[in-house]
């Protein structure tokens, strides 16, 4: 111990004007992120909930009653206990997986696309990138007017088509599939701005080269332009991933309180247990907590499995 402090000492004596830049940062982190993962680690090990939290009532404060229960928080949803943990991660996972993987093919074909000369790419590139700009709360209420069931533009096609209006946010399976269609609106343009980056990085006498080669052009996009991409790849799936997975707002105000059990993904019932209802904060805390575990034990993973590839291809 004395020699980490003799350290820590040395290294503040020699660079103090480095730590005096990053005390703010480190302040600002520990108030808006530290305390509350703290303050919800702690929640995940009691039977916190609306009726023996800690309250303030006018000049009145009812003290907290609540309990340490340890894991049991965690049992009861790892167990099965809780209902329906299981079937929320599977369609959690199927969403991300959808989701990640449409936002990174569409986003790579229209990165290919406007890495070419073509007229009025700039233009293209703007419109592309609209999706982005618009903050996603009001791209979301934009799309749960175009789903409406009276009122929807997408109905009102159907309907001139001679077709049945559809009820786009009624039914499960399409509560999912219009979740999908929303997200991957949203995601795209990152996807496409990031992976037009990579593209760009690449040096053209590699593609130059192979062509000289023979290669035709798949065998150019296999052998050149993917393992150029690789970097730049691995991140935004990974970040993908994150954002995919913890996509609270797209779910919750497309759908609302009228998304199904089976519509719902981890986070909006997170959410659900601790603002609706009887408020189970110490439930919330549990998922929130297994949340950010499995996204940590999958960025570990993923990671490490990038690592070995590149160790390979050297």
């Amino acid at each position: 111990m004395s020699t980490v402090v003799t350290k820590v000492r040395r290294s503040f004596g020699t660079h103090w004007y480095a730590w005096a830049m990053v005390l703010p940062v480190v302040l600002v982190l520990a108030v808006l992120v530290g305390y509350p993962l703290g303050r919800g680690i702690y929640l995940s090990f009691t039977d916190a909930n609306e009726a023996n939290i800690g309250r303030t009532i006018g000049v009145n404060h009812i003290a907290p009653t609540y309990e340490f229960v340890g894991l049991d928080n965690y049992w009861k949803v790892l167990s099965g206990q809780e209902g329906h943990f299981y079937s929320r991660l599977t369609w959690t996972v199927v969403w991300t997986s959808a989701c990640v993987f449409l936002h990174y093919t569409i986003g790579l074909g229209l990165a290919l696309l406007l890495n070419r000369q073509v007229r009025f790419r700039a233009l293209y590139r703007v419109l592309l990138i609209l999706p982005w700009a618009v903050p996603a709360f009001v791209a979301t209420f934009s799309w749960r007017l175009m789903f409406n069931e009276k009122y929807g533009v997408l109905n009102a096609f159907l309907t001139g088509l001679g077709l049945d209006p559809v009820d786009w946010l009624g039914d499960s399976t399409l509560q999912k599939l219009s979740a999908v269609a929303v997200n991957v609106w949203l995601g795209v343009p990152f996807m496409m701005v990031a992976i037009l980056g990579g593209l760009q990085s690449i040096p053209g006498e590699l593609h130059e080269a192979a062509e000289m080669d023979g290669a035709s052009p798949w065998q150019r996009f296999r052998h050149v332009t993917l393992p150029g991409l690789r970097a730049v790849s691995g991140t935004v799936i990974l970040l993908g991933v994150i954002w995919t997975f913890n996509m609270f707002q797209v779910i919750y105000l497309l759908i609302g309180q009228g998304a199904s059990s089976e519509s719902e993904i981890l986070v909006t019932y997170s959410y659900r247990l601790a603002f609706q209802g009887i408020r189970d904060y110490a439930g919330s805390a549990t998922y929130g907590i297994l949340i950010l575990s499995l996204l940590l034990v999958f960025a570990v993973f993923y990671r490490r499995m990038l690592t070995r590839q590149e160790e390979t291809t050297r």
